[in-house]
């Protein structure tokens, strides 16, 4: 308080909640933008509290009545052009007659009863008006002051943690977590907030049921609701009720008895009813209170005649799968509800949400989050974490990407932490070594050690370094303490009316402080420190979201985009001869990479075509390493286990009640357990008509429903399908045919005949490219060779063996291994039998140590094995 004046105020004489009382009426006058702190502020500060209100109560003064009249006079008072109140001659000769109520009362300290006495004796002033209006005067509270010291019904915070069975241990006062600014800003909602408004002032089925997937912002609205009804921006039937949030977790925990859940409720439900300020119970996850088989079904009989008689007021959350599950087991109940639909909110709403909250997590970690980043983590969040809805997935990147970011430059350093990592498994595999004196032991230490010493000044320089910016950030963050503990000082000061202790604050503790704080930050920021300046920018978001799923950010670095770029260069080293093939894949994945597809459908859909051993599994086993680091991220199926209608069924698993139907469905499964990967359907012409009627939904929608119930998404896998469908016609066309464009064009019109007449055609347009694999020519076998050299010389790693061929012998592999009709299996069986076999046989018998090399060359149709 800035009066002069207010020296003549004793607060040190205040009980703390007379102190806050005080403060309160102060911060509503500022907020009202007031020119003076008077009675009348006091007077609305003190109703807000339910046990003053009680006292008026009992005086005989209802204080929904109070409410409008004191809200009506507020709007009139002046308004100062500075936003700063200043106490009234008014409010000051009342807390001098509320210090002398406590003299007289011999009390030690000025407590809000006698706040109330000296309230009560305003005779003049809207205060005074008001009061006097609704019969009180002088000496109209002493009578009931009482109410103040009384237990609460249902007080929220007197439970203790040995009194489990207290209802009141079973409920949080959102208006107070409210009050505190606990909550982030909800944006956006208004018309959802708006209606939820309506729904609470009905007359009747007045129990909002607030309906929607997990994410979409069902907590944020009633979050919102509780900011506006703590502000008193509500209608007036509401300024008065509590919002009260029931525990689930804590009312359920412990319950070992049927009925001991409803028991709770039902004491819970007392408490409140028998409270004379009206609440509204918040229940999130309505169904979880219903249990499961005959457990729960009390609870719907427990709520049905207090949701009829309005006794209380509920506003309950619910999945739409939870939703469908009480309309199973207790439909009454539900009807007792009145249903809110909240939907997703769209991309552009989204970033607006994040955009309103992101200073929240600026202060939390203490980053700078660039508007780059905000639209980067809702369109990759939108795009690629489809399992969870808009705005939770995007606001849980962006924290986790502040996160990341914080630690990076704050904590141990990304390349410290690894180097640390790498240096203790070195030194863990040299101990292991240390007595090991055979060749491979040998070699493989002094491999270790060499590495180790390497790498050892690097971890030193990075460990300086990060120990002298951890000293620089430990003082900013000492300073920056002191510095918030100095302006919390000088406040009170000022609140206390202490000008001498205030001014010493403002002019020279809190501008010293500053100077210090100024130059610490200069010094972290030379030390390449974290202070508040690091910016988060897109590459930050995607770098998470890669750690998230697995597979590279939308948002392409510049490495990505040239591996993409010499795509085909990389499938080609694994798939010989199928440059058609190659280039078709490749362009359905860049399509999907930059986004230019549509985003509910699948990457991309192919069906190879070809004879067997051409390298069509191969290609895809090739494709799910390219996109996703790892073979592993390739889901098989043999369409032949799928030719009975009832193993059809298999892929999305059984409905509810059947044998199974828990364990869901290899398909569904397996997109829900890896929604990043290559789903490949071999032999895809066996499996039954019912598989292709489930795949037509994948093709199309890019999403399919189990058994269950729960959606499967596809959007981000690639679907290929292998046929050998027409691969007597390939085998037949003339190798000149496939040199050229027009004769690559009339293979496959030939083969799509043939396709038409076994796939329905709504299956082949949904498809987005029917790929052709001719046959392997023994150019082709000769660039395989290799490929299966390279594999061999790795299954010999171990013992540090090459193997070499001559020319002649590659090529008496290829002569051997050439079978037009069985592609390039017949050339590996050969590769098997003429030197995987007499090279093993050899080993056994001692005649290569470690180390050597061997040189296969040929003698006519032998094969000669000579040391190198």
């Amino acid at each position: 308080m800035a009066d002069p004046n207010e020296a003549t105020i004793h607060l040190e004489r205040y009980t703390p909640d007379a102190k806050t009382l005080v403060a309160s009426a102060q911060q509503l006058a500022d907020d009202r933008k007031h020119a003076e702190v008077g009675p009348l502020h006091l007077l609305a500060r003190a109703l807000e509290r339910h046990r003053v209100a009680e006292v008026f109560r009992r005086a005989g003064a209802e204080p929904t009545e109070l409410a409008p009249l004191i809200d009506a006079q507020l709007a009139l008072l002046s308004r100062a052009p500075s936003g700063v109140a200043y106490v009234s001659a008014r409010l000051l000769d009342l807390l001098g007659r509320a210090e002398r109520e406590a003299t007289r009362d011999k009390a030690a300290s000025v407590g809000v009863e006698h706040l109330l006495h000296a309230l009560a004796q305003e005779i003049r002033g809207p205060a005074g008006d008001i009061l006097s209006s609704l019969g009180i005067g002088p000496g109209s509270l002493r009578a009931h002051v009482a109410a103040l010291q009384e237990r609460e019904p249902g007080a929220l915070s007197s439970s203790s943690p040995s009194e489990p069975r207290e209802p009141s241990a079973f409920a949080r006062d959102l208006l107070q977590d409210a009050r505190e600014g606990r909550f982030d800003p909800v944006i956006g909602r208004g018309a959802e907030l708006r209606r939820l408004l309506q729904i609470l002032e009905r007359r009747f089925k007045n129990h909002p049921l607030v309906v929607g997937e997990p994410g979409v912002g069902k907590t944020a609205l009633i979050r919102a609701l509780a900011d506006r009804m703590a502000r008193g921006d509500v209608p007036s039937n509401l300024k008065t009720a509590r919002l009260v949030e029931l525990d689930t977790g804590a009312l359920v925990a412990g319950a070992k008895l049927r009925g001991e859940i409803e028991q709770r409720l039902k004491a819970l439900f007392d408490s409140l009813k028998s409270s004379t300020q009206e609440t509204i119970l918040v229940v999130e996850d309505l169904d979880s209170l219903f249990g499961q088989g005959a457990q729960g079904a009390g609870v719907g009989e427990l709520l049905k005649p207090m949701l009829s008689r309005g006794e209380i007021r509920i506003l309950a959350t619910v999945t739409s799968e939870g939703r469908r599950k009480l309309e199973e087991r207790d439909t009454a109940t539900v009807r007792r509800f009145t249903p809110i639909e909240l939907e997703p909110p769209s991309v552009d709403e989204a970033t607006e949400i994040l955009r309103g909250i992101a200073s929240k997590y600026e202060a939390h970690h203490h980053v700078r989050i660039g508007e780059a980043a905000v639209v980067a983590a809702v369109t990759l969040a939108k795009r690629y974490v489809s399992d969870r809805a808009l705005p939770d997935s995007a606001v849980d990147l962006l924290d986790e990407t502040a996160a990341r970011k914080r630690v990076e430059a704050d904590g141990v350093p990304a390349e410290l932490d690894t180097l640390q990592r790498r240096g203790d498994a070195l030194r863990a595999q040299i101990a292991t070594l240390a007595d090991d004196e055979d060749r491979v032991s040998v070699v493989a230490r002094e491999r270790l050690e060499k590495e180790l010493v390497e790498l050892e000044p690097r971890l030193a320089a990075l460990r300086t370094a990060t120990e002298s910016r951890r000293a620089v950030v430990d003082v900013v963050r000492a300073l920056r303490a002191e510095l918030a503990s100095a302006q919390k000082a000088l406040d009170a000061a000022k609140r206390d009316g202490v000008v001498a202790r205030a001014t010493e604050f403002e002019r020279i503790t809190l501008p010293e402080l500053a100077k210090r704080l100024d130059a610490a930050d200069r010094a972290a920021l030379a030390e390449g420190a974290l202070t508040t300046g690091a910016l988060v920018t897109e590459n930050d978001v995607a770098a998470t979201l890669t750690d998230w799923t697995g597979i590279p950010a939308a948002k392409m670095l510049e490495g990505e985009a040239d591996k993409l770029l010499k795509m085909e260069e990389r499938l080609a080293k694994r798939v010989v001869g199928q440059d058609e093939a190659v280039r078709a894949i490749a362009k359905a994945v860049r399509r999907g990479r930059v986004g230019l597809r549509d985003p509910g459908k699948p990457i991309g859909s192919f069906l190879f075509l070809g004879p067997s051993g051409v390298g069509k599994t191969e290609l895809a086993k090739a494709l799910a390493e390219f996109l996703f680091d790892d073979e592993l991220a390739l889901t098989r199926m043999d369409m032949s286990e799928f030719m009975e209608r009832h193993m059809a069924q298999r892929l999305i698993g059984a409905p509810p009640g059947y044998a199974d139907s828990e364990q869901g469905g290899f398909l569904t499964e397996a997109a829900r357990k890896r929604p990043y990967s290559v789903l490949l359907f071999d032999e895809v012409e066996k499996a039954h008509a019912d598989v292709f009627n489930l795949l037509l939904q994948v093709l199309d929608d890019g999403r399919l429903t189990d058994g269950r119930g729960r959606l499967a998404d596809f959007s981000n896998t690639v679907v290929i399908m292998t046929s050998n469908i027409g691969s007597k016609r390939v085998l037949e066309t003339d190798p000149k045919l496939w040199e050229t464009e027009d004769g690559r064009e009339a293979v496959h019109d030939v083969l799509m005949e043939e396709l038409r007449g076994f796939f329905r055609p709504e299956f082949l347009n949904r498809i987005d490219d029917v790929v052709v694999f001719k046959a392997l020519t023994k150019d082709d076998l000769r660039g395989v060779v290799d490929i299966q050299l390279k594999r061999l010389e790795r299954l010999l790693a171990d013992r540090e063996m090459k193997v070499t061929l001559t020319d002649a012998a590659k090529q008496r592999l290829v002569e051997i291994g050439y079978e037009p009709g069985l592609g390039a299996r017949p050339l590996k069986r050969a590769i098997l039998r003429e030197l995987q076999n007499p090279l093993a046989e050899a080993i056994l018998a001692g005649g290569y140590a470690v180390g050597q090399g061997v040189r296969v060359d040929v003698d006519g149709e032998r094969f000669v094995f000579e040391k190198a």
